[in-house]
């Protein structure tokens, strides 16, 4: 009874059969018709202009959709909690350049306008200093928290108000949406650049880089090439991500794996770090008790010296999300 990560989940059937129906011979890279069809799926699932590039993993979405808005010379403002900090291996640095990532506070794992003003009023030395050139958030964040919508639009007037471009780290975005209830532009806010996930929501290596500053797209295609991201049957990836927009696929899992983590808590309230928002819990825990856990056949990570983390995923078992919670509430 598996809850380490939803990027351990088995790929959607649904996937696997449109990359089988891919499989046929068709333009190489990116210039197929599966390909030429993410710009306007994307424009239509968030009511505006998009353009829309598929690569390979999230990391690669996350520092590619940041090279098109930071110079070597310039800073991306983020959580000290963000992937791009502590996930990542130092990527945005090499796929910037050099660029420098600047860390801000806040609880849960979310930036406020208070915490990146705070970065932001301590660069005052002109040449000498790293200068901010964008804001990078999560949605939902590292801690399994969602931006609501005036969040975003408060944080949207912080980087118009000084000149930032505006990412936003989408690999649990499906399972943001699902728990806001509502339009996908809603959940994505006023950013420039979306890296829109899918592994960890039942793709088997496809994410999505939306631009929604649609001239930025040629030059984030030449970076894509230039990173190693350009694959020759490209047509793989299209399929994969466009097979999760067919019929709202890429919601209904989020809402699967949402559910299931509600079932854990349910009877672990008491335990909670943070409230039950996506499908990612933290959940306090002493080192016997762990053991108790794994001895019952549940595996998950140690997350720090006082609790664990708990992520389900679109085909979670609900009878093993049941089976942790009540083994939680027993302890």
């Amino acid at each position: 009874m598996q809850f380490l990560s939803d990027n351990a989940a088995p790929v959607h059937p649904r996937l696997w059969e449109a990359m089988r129906a891919a499989d046929a011979p068709d333009t190489p890279y990116d210039t197929d018709a599966l390909s030429r069809e993410l710009d306007a799926r994307f424009s239509a699932l968030f009511g505006r202009d998009c353009a829309a590039l598929w690569v390979a993993t999230g990391t690669a979405a996350n520092c590619l959709a940041l090279a098109t808005m930071v110079e070597p010379h310039g800073g991306v403002v983020c959580h000290r909690e963000a992937h791009i900090e502590m996930d990542e291996c130092g990527a945005p640095g090499f796929y910037l350049h050099g660029a420098k990532l600047l860390l801000a506070d806040g609880e849960g794992a979310k930036v406020t306008p208070e915490s990146v003003s705070k970065v932001l009023s301590g660069i005052t030395r002109g040449v000498h200093q790293v200068p901010a050139q964008a804001l990078s958030i999560t949605q939902a964040s590292e801690s399994g928290l969602v931006y609501r919508s005036d969040e975003l639009v408060a944080l949207a007037s912080l980087t118009d108000a000084h000149g930032l471009g505006f990412h936003m780290d989408g690999a649990r975005f499906a399972n943001a949406v699902a728990f806001l209830d509502c339009p996908p532009a809603e959940a994505a806010g006023p950013v420039d650049a979306l890296s829109f996930g899918c592994v960890k929501n039942g793709g088997m290596g496809a994410e999505a880089v939306v631009l929604f500053d649609v001239e930025q797209a040629e030059r984030l295609r030449y970076r894509r090439k230039r990173a190693g991201h350009l694959q020759s049957k490209g047509r793989f990836l299209a399929a994969q991500v466009l097979a999760m927009l067919e019929d709202d696929l890429w919601l209904a899992n989020a809402r699967a794996a949402n559910g299931a983590a509600a079932l854990i808590a349910e009877r672990a309230q008491d335990r909670l770090v943070h409230p039950q928002e996506i499908n990612e819990l933290f959940v306090r825990m002493t080192t016997s008790e762990r053991a108790v856990l794994r001895d019952q056949g549940f595996s998950f990570y140690d997350w720090d010296d006082a609790s664990i983390r708990l992520v389900t995923h679109w085909a979670t078992d609900p009878d093993h999300a049941r089976a942790l919670g009540e083994a939680i509430a027993r302890l």
